[in-house]
Order: C-alpha cells, then sequence, then structure tokens
C-alpha cells in the first residue's frame, strides 16, 4: 500500500510548498475574510467543514480545560464518534484517504497546538480509512 501524501497545517501559518492542496477543516471560515482571499491569503485552498467538529462540540470543549490530558481523551473519542456516526463525514474521510494516496494534501486549522486540535485525530482518522 502506497505512503499517503498527507500532511497538517496552521491556518494562517507559513506556507509549505509541498503541501499539496490547503484543506481548511474547520466549522467557520476565517472571520472577516472574503472567500475570494481564501487561496491567496494563505488560509487554505478550500474549506471543508463536513470534517470539522460540530458547534455543540467546540461549545463542549471550550467550557473545559484543554490542558487535561482526560478532556482532551474525552474530545477526541467524541469527535470521531461524531464522524463515524455521520454518512457524509465517512465518505468525505475515504475521499480524502483515497485522494492523498495520489496527490499531496494537508489539513488545517486555526490551532497552534496540534496535539490539542482536532486536526491531529482527524490525520489519524484519515490514515485508518486508506487502510480500509
Amino acid at each position: 500500500m502506497p505512503k499517503l501524501k498527507l500532511s497538517t497545517f496552521q491556518i494562517g501559518g507559513p506556507v509549505n510548498l509541498g503541501a499539496g492542496l490547503r484543506i481548511g477543516t474547520t466549522r467557520l471560515p476565517p472571520r472577516g475574510v472574503p472567500k475570494s482571499r481564501w487561496k491567496s491569503g494563505g488560509y487554505f485552498d478550500v474549506w471543508l467543514p463536513t470534517v470539522a467538529p460540530s458547534r455543540g462540540l467546540l461549545r463542549w470543549i471550550k467550557q473545559r480545560n484543554i490542558d487535561d490530558a482526560a478532556v482532551r481523551r474525552e474530545f477526541f473519542k467524541r469527535y470521531e464518534r461524531e464522524l463515524l456516526a455521520d454518512s457524509d463525514a465517512r465518505q468525505t474521510l475515504q475521499l480524502l484517504a483515497e485522494v492523498a494516496r495520489h496527490t499531496p494534501i494537508s489539513i488545517g486549522c486555526f490551532c497552534a497546538d496540534e496535539s490539542r486540535c482536532h486536526r491531529s485525530h482527524l490525520r489519524k482518522l484519515i490514515e485508518r480509512f486508506a487502510k480500509i
């Protein structure tokens, strides 16, 4: 099985030329930035909220201490449960896995610390779907 061409990035951070298609996986687009500037402004090439945490899950995590490892584990567990329960999200994960087999893609979010961000878990889920 070929290695996936999959990476992650922080939206608003420096653009890595080898990142390929930069996919924003946030629930909401950048505030105050018109769609016409998403790519030219270095935010992302395409916005894909289908694989972002729900607004309810985002509200849940904002009411808790993300620095607590147990809270993060619960967040990631709930996030995965949300994605796998939704047929559109499952199909999107399969699509991302297939695309990453053939061309470089990068999934991004605004969070500075990837270890506390859904994109770290999303990457693992895409890798898991690539094995199916």
